[in-house]
């Protein structure tokens, strides 16, 4: 799933060690299964997906309480539930958001947003921290942080697909702001008031990039540097937006194989005691 749909996530994913890297996989297959259910409903209305959003969350709970279930991606994730000691109430959260989507379309103002994305992607970042290891409660804000920055890159990359979904996750005080419109972004308008928007927008995810950096350091050495090249692959996407002159309407940006193969030995250039931490965890008679 995770290769199928993601494939800068999964470039970074491949990092981890063999140990970790199931339990990534089992996350986001949890994350995408529930995703799907609101963003690809093929026939089912919106009352439907929030009644199979329900029904969800409820095998959900049966599986991680040791209950047999047919769905596989809920068999895979309650064992990474149990074994990393993701907490219910962040489970609770992510499922919360999901069903928002079901019945919130907009959002006045930042603040407002921020409900959602911890959802969606704050908590992400949590259960990440117990998937790697990362112990320590002075990690939490930070991995918080780069679940939100990665979500808000994905909104700005994904401004198209979003609309025709009928949502918008750009804040609408933002774009009162510079002036543009719901009529400019259903005509997929590229102007200077655009630009300055996603500007703006970039900018407070980069604010949070760097509130995430600040708490690598939480991160086993060993699994750092999977982790380092996600943050790096994601935060590129915004140079690339810039590059294509803010222009997200006719396609994605994305990196290329270069780009990413570019970016992760940059990482491991920077911090070459996470890859010998790496090799360490992977001798054999070890689960690398």
């Amino acid at each position: 799933m995770q290769r199928e749909h993601s494939k800068t996530y999964h470039f970074a994913t491949r990092l981890f060690p063999k140990a970790v890297r199931r339990h990534v996989y089992a996350l986001y297959a949890f994350m995408r299964y529930a995703d799907e259910l609101v963003d690809n409903p093929g026939p089912l209305t919106l009352d439907e997906q929030h009644r199979a959003l329900d029904e969800f969350e409820a095998e959900t709970y049966r599986a991680v309480e040791g209950e047999a279930v047919l769905n596989p991606v809920l068999r895979a994730y309650a064992e990474t539930v149990r074994e990393c000691g993701i907490e219910n109430r962040d489970i609770r959260a992510f499922l919360a958001s999901m069903k928002m989507d079901t019945h919130v379309f907009r959002y006045r103002t930042f603040r407002d947003l921020e409900g959602y994305t911890y959802g969606s992607a704050a908590v992400v970042g949590l259960m990440m921290c117990r998937v790697v290891g990362a112990r320590d409660e002075r990690a939490r804000p930070h991995a918080e942080a780069l679940g939100t920055a990665m979500q808000l890159t994905n909104f700005l990359r994904d401004i198209g697909e979003d609309w025709k979904r009928g949502r918008i996750y750009i804040p609408q005080q933002d774009m009162k702001r510079f002036g543009y419109a719901e009529t400019d972004l259903k005509a997929g308008t590229v102007d200077d008031r655009f630009r300055e928007l996603i500007r703006f927008e970039s900018e407070r995810a980069r604010s949070l990039y760097a509130v995430a950096d600040a708490g690598m350091k939480y991160i086993p050495e060993g699994r750092r540097y999977p982790v380092a090249v996600s943050r790096a692959l994601y935060s590129r996407i915004l140079a690339l937006i810039e590059e294509r002159d803010f222009d997200v309407f006719s396609g994605r940006a994305r990196t290329s194989v270069a780009q990413k193969f570019a970016i992760a030995g940059a990482c491991a250039t920077r911090e070459p005691q996470t890859i010998l931490a790496r090799v360490r965890e992977t001798k054999p008679g070890r689960s690398g």
